[in-house]
């Protein structure tokens, strides 16, 4: 066969590959979202969402706002933060980690009292030594890290506020964030647990039996701000479409309110 014959060939073949390096290159550029991780499955759902109307695929990274925070600090390579309290997004913003002019509110949350859904208590009133006689001689009440955690420091707060506080400050069986907090209820492992709304929403193993009043705490709001570190471009489509009513749907389906 004639060298001349493989030309054609050659030539589909280059068209190919170029085609293919231009169709990567018009691809966009993968995202990474540092989350709290009580946004867990409505967050994995806007992702969705969002890459199959954009492109883009987005990574999401789910831990304590604390621990986010601070390894945004150290330079991860986050693109987007949402935090579940102002004071860890004021955190970055105090030390020029996000940008400001991205920044805005994302949803709301309540804070609940949960139980085992097969065996706990169908209620329990957050008065006098009500919960402190639900936990028994043994019990622990789950609770986030109460220092830095935002959903356990909402939880200190309200306790706090409610006068519960010392009857069960030495009864804590604290978790690294609310979704452990959860786990240890949806397990057994506790009879009691301060969560999420939207965290009891999303486990059928627990039930709530209480709801802490709104007054009894900080306001529970979620920001959301570009990292500064981020490339605009790279985070800027996704940021916006947390604005659509596409994903506030997501959101308020899961439990959330708006902000």
């Amino acid at each position: 066969m004639r060298l001349t014959q493989f030309a054609p060939i050659a030539l589909c073949l280059g068209a190919l590959a170029a085609t293919t390096a231009a169709s990567a290159s018009a691809a966009p550029e993968p995202m990474t979202v540092f989350a709290a991780s009580s946004l867990k499955e409505s967050l994995d759902a806007v992702a969705v969402a969002w890459t199959a109307q954009s492109g883009q695929k987005v990574v999401v990274s789910y831990a304590a706002s604390s621990a986010l925070a601070k390894q945004i600090e150290q330079a991860a390579p986050a693109d987007v933060f949402i935090s579940a309290d102002t004071e860890w997004m004021e955190y970055l913003a105090e030390r020029k980690a996000v940008d400001a002019a991205s920044r805005f509110d994302l949803v709301r949350n309540q804070l609940v009292l949960v139980a085992p859904a097969a065996g706990g208590p169908a209620h329990v009133a957050l008065r006098g030594a009500a919960l402190a006689q639900a936990l028994g001689a043994d019990g622990r009440l789950a609770v986030a890290e109460t220092q830095n955690v935002p959903a356990g420091r909402y939880a200190r707060q309200s306790l706090t506020a409610l006068g519960l506080w010392d009857g069960v400050a030495a009864h804590l069986a604290p978790a690294e964030n609310v979704r452990a907090a959860l786990a240890f209820v949806a397990r057994g492992e506790s009879p009691l647990g301060i969560v999420y709304e939207t965290d009891a929403r999303a486990e059928p193993r627990v039930r709530v039996v209480a709801r802490f009043p709104d007054n009894s705490h900080a306001p529970i709001v979620y920001p959301a701000a570009r990292v500064a570190a981020s490339p605009r471009a790279r985070a800027g489509g996704f940021l916006a479409y947390l604005h659509s009513v596409g994903a506030r749907a997501i959101f308020l389906r899961a439990g959330f309110s708006k902000p």
